[in-house]
């Protein structure tokens, strides 16, 4: 099967971000979400990234024109998804919510329609478990910014059918992105790495071992990581890392113990880059 229109749920920071390079690689793109405000803060920014790329010579303005005219924005789901041959869905990291948008994704969706689910932790084979096309169920796990990260995971599960494997791999190549093929496993490769040393990190800092901006110092400076662990986790979201190892806590053990400094931050609202405040301050937030 080819793909030529992609229907992606959530128009939040990952959501717009799979549509713009979704819309950069020649598809046409519904992007849905339930809040209008988000829907035009997502056109915002994906206008303000690719302003950018022109700016500095990445892409030309006959691309950022052209992309920006295959976007087209939706709060009514199943007028989005009624038509297309992909549905990437973006939303938070909430079982009984993704399995939501999938169910009704299924009943509208044509029979032809891969069902793919951005997610660091979760099992695509338990969301896709309440559609009648499990074989059509694959994740597709990206990166922040998406726009500038290479990779994506591709997870199947126990159902997904070579076929679909193999049409996914295609679109994420159209993507420019480089794919790695996972075996269906709590928190697949990246998320389990990432969790273990964030929350370490955050050990760290509770215990008085060094300073946040030492310990990231270390990391990137010590172990060449491009950027600290506590840099990361402002940047993916407190509140996100949080649900990622509660997740991973529960499917996999003792040693994903979310760290109760961490937790204390989300709960006071510290979230990151996102709100403003996090591990550091971010005064333009």
């Amino acid at each position: 099967m080819e793909v030529h229109k992609i229907a992606v749920i959530g128009a939040g920071t990952m959501g717009r971000g799979i549509a713009q390079v979704s819309a950069m690689a020649g598809f046409q793109v519904n992007i849905v979400d339930v809040d209008d405000t988000r829907l035009k803060q997502a056109d915002k920014k994906i206008k303000e990234n690719l302003q950018k790329g022109v700016d500095l010579g990445k892409i030309d303005t006959g691309l950022m024109e052209t992309s920006l005219q295959r976007l087209s924005a939706f709060t009514d789901l199943p007028l989005a998804v009624q038509d297309v041959d992909l549905v990437i869905e973006s939303v938070p990291e909430d079982l009984l919510l993704k399995q939501s948008i999938f169910r009704k994704c299924d009943e509208v969706c044509p029979t032809r329609t891969i069902l793919a689910t951005n997610t660091s932790t979760m099992s695509p084979g338990e969301i896709g478990s309440i559609t009648k096309r499990p074989h059509q169920v694959i994740a597709m796990h990206f990166f922040n910014p998406v726009h500038l990260m290479k990779l994506v995971e591709v997870i199947r599960s126990l159902d997904t059918a070579d076929e679909t494997l193999a049409v996914v791999l295609e679109v994420s190549a159209k993507m420019g992105k480089e794919t790695v093929v996972v075996n269906e496993s709590p928190g697949f490769i990246t998320s389990r790495i990432s969790a273990l040393v964030g929350n370490e990190a955050f050990y760290m800092l509770m215990e008085g071992v060094a300073s946040a901006a030492d310990i990231d110092r270390a990391i990137k400076l010590g172990l060449n990581y491009p950027m600290g662990p506590l840099e990361l986790a402002d940047l993916v979201g407190l509140d996100v890392r949080l649900r990622n190892l509660q997740y991973l806590h529960q499917t996999l053990g003792e040693k994903f113990r979310p760290c109760p400094l961490l937790i204390k931050y989300v709960q006071a609202g510290r979230l990151g880059r996102k709100s403003g405040r996090g591990v550091y301050e971010y005064r333009n937030a």
